[in-house]
């Protein structure tokens, strides 16, 4: 059965973290998810801030939720590198050692990683080896600590100009030609419905190797149930493939937080 998560970066950004948590409990949904451990996310900008990973681990086991994953590196790559770059492989990996004890403590199994941003100068296929062999040495950590990472294309029209894998028929093609359990898609509603549309039959095609969704609203990134997406037809097909992992929630509410989530959960629960 699917389960539907919120990501706390996006919603209620006036509170801190844990509050945020707490609001999201209250509200009904069973799990959440967050960007960056270093960072904090005010509704406008992210600047460094360290997480308090003990305290987030307190909170979510007194309020039985599940952390269903966070990120390891931003598409810029100044925040743990990036995959098309060769130079930045150890920098990657140092960083996702850093992430697993982490999320070992938060009892999350899964981490969102990115490619990047193109790199001028290198072509096309030499930064796609380079995620390849990247994502290849990343296996083995994610492996023996039982995590599976899940690589998200991102829509380079609106959000995220110049990213390097803006499409899931490449991003398909990328995890199985890696061929790992533990490497796996994450297949973001919002930003393929940008870029390539053809939702349900792209998800039906690739359900074997998606590891995770995202959800928002088409066009403006807000609530899932407003614009051109049908979420209940989406989500019911999902769910008819055999899925039994989180849908996450990564929109910005158009009205206050606690009333756009419980508007959501009303409209699109499974």
């Amino acid at each position: 059965m699917i389960k539907i998560g919120v990501c706390i970066e996006t919603v209620f950004t006036e509170l801190p973290y844990i509050e945020r948590i707490k609001r999201v409990a209250k509200i009904g949904f069973p799990g959440i998810e967050f960007w960056f451990h270093n960072r904090r996310f005010n509704g406008a900008n992210l600047f460094e801030e360290m997480k308090d990973v003990k305290a987030i681990a307190r909170v979510v086991k007194d309020l039985n939720l599940e952390v269903t994953d966070f990120v390891v590196n931003s598409p810029e790559g100044e925040n743990g590198g990036l995959l098309v770059e060769p130079e930045d492989r150890e920098k990657y990996l140092g960083r996702l050692r850093e992430l697993i004890p982490l999320a070992h403590r938060l009892n999350c199994r899964k981490l969102i990683t990115c490619t990047g941003n193109k790199v001028e100068g290198r072509s096309y296929e030499e930064q796609r080896k380079n995620i390849i062999d990247t994502l290849n040495q990343a296996s083995k950590v994610v492996e023996k600590e039982n995590i599976i990472l899940v690589l998200e294309p991102l829509n380079t029209l609106i959000d995220h100009p110049g990213y390097f894998l803006d499409s899931v028929k490449e991003g398909a093609k990328i995890i199985r030609e890696i061929k790992h359990p533990n490497i796996r898609l994450l297949y973001d509603i919002y930003h393929m419905q940008i870029m390539e549309g053809n939702i349900i039959s792209t998800i039906e095609e690739n359900i074997d190797i998606i590891g995770h969704f995202h959800a928002a609203g088409v066009p403006g990134r807000h609530e899932p149930y407003s614009g051109e997406l049908n979420y209940p037809n989406i989500i019911k097909r999902i769910d008819e493939l055999g899925y039994e992992g989180y849908i996450g929630l990564e929109y910005f509410p158009s009205v206050d937080s606690e009333e756009s989530l419980t508007r959501v959960k009303k409209r699109i629960s499974v």
